[in-house]
């Protein structure tokens, strides 16, 4: 490109054109130094929205979500309201887990079922027996509508989720239970919980996913999750 061109392509952005001098900074010759910080701000601020992204994963890999199965359930002795479960979330023994869910989900119903168990919450006793764990479920605004959240066809037993592109294998490992709690890590992310048109399970918009698929609620769209 010949000077004179070189002032015309200038002067077409709408900038005078510049004298020559040293610089640390190459801009390409059809670009004038206005337009280029333009471009570094705009940089600078997809860089800044994906270190948020990537913060707001973070904060919810903390929780150990993982694929359960009901192994099985029966009514609580001392609260009417109330299923014992047995549930294989992939480890050496089955954990002991108390769920709210008499009055929204037939008990034949909840045998075998496949769940969605948040796991390093601490154990805590409820009526007298000790849950070590809590199964996620899906509800409608009134409450009236309660249903657990259901892991993808073909998911592993014992398998963390992940969210949008993320990799389980990647993933930090969860905080521990007393963290949790300290922390209220679990009161922090589950405002953020939600189902959306396709009642696939999302975290702030981005989907909860197994190796298999997303997570989903059975009926439930646009539902909180808790």
């Amino acid at each position: 490109m010949t000077p004179t061109q070189t002032v015309r392509t200038i002067q077409a952005c709408g900038c005078s054109p510049q004298p020559a001098r040293k610089t640390t900074r190459q801009v390409p010759p059809h670009v004038c130094s206005e337009h280029s910080s333009v471009a570094t701000r705009a940089t600078e601020a997809q860089v800044t929205e994906a270190v948020a992204v990537a913060g707001d994963w973070l904060e919810a890999q903390k929780l150990d979500i993982r694929v359960g199965k009901v192994i099985s359930a029966e009514l609580h002795p001392d609260a009417d309201s109330l299923y014992v479960e047995q549930v294989d979330v992939g480890e050496e023994a089955p954990r002991t887990i108390i769920s709210g869910l008499v009055k929204y989900v037939p008990i034949e119903e909840m045998q075998g079922r496949p769940v969605m168990v948040l796991c390093n919450l601490k154990a805590r006793n409820m009526r007298g027996i000790k849950s070590d764990g809590m199964l996620l479920c899906a509800s409608n605004g009134t409450h009236e509508i309660v249903e657990p959240l259901t892991p993808p066809k073909d998911s592993m037993t014992g398998e963390r989720v992940a969210y949008g592109d993320d990799e389980t294998a990647t993933q930090p490992e969860p905080e521990t239970p007393n963290k949790v709690q300290k922390k209220k890590i679990w009161e922090a992310v589950q405002p953020h919980l939600k189902t959306n048109e396709q009642m696939q399970v999302v975290y702030k918009g981005t989907v909860m996913t197994t190796g298999a698929g997303p997570v989903t609620a059975p009926t439930l769209a646009n539902a909180n999750i808790s």
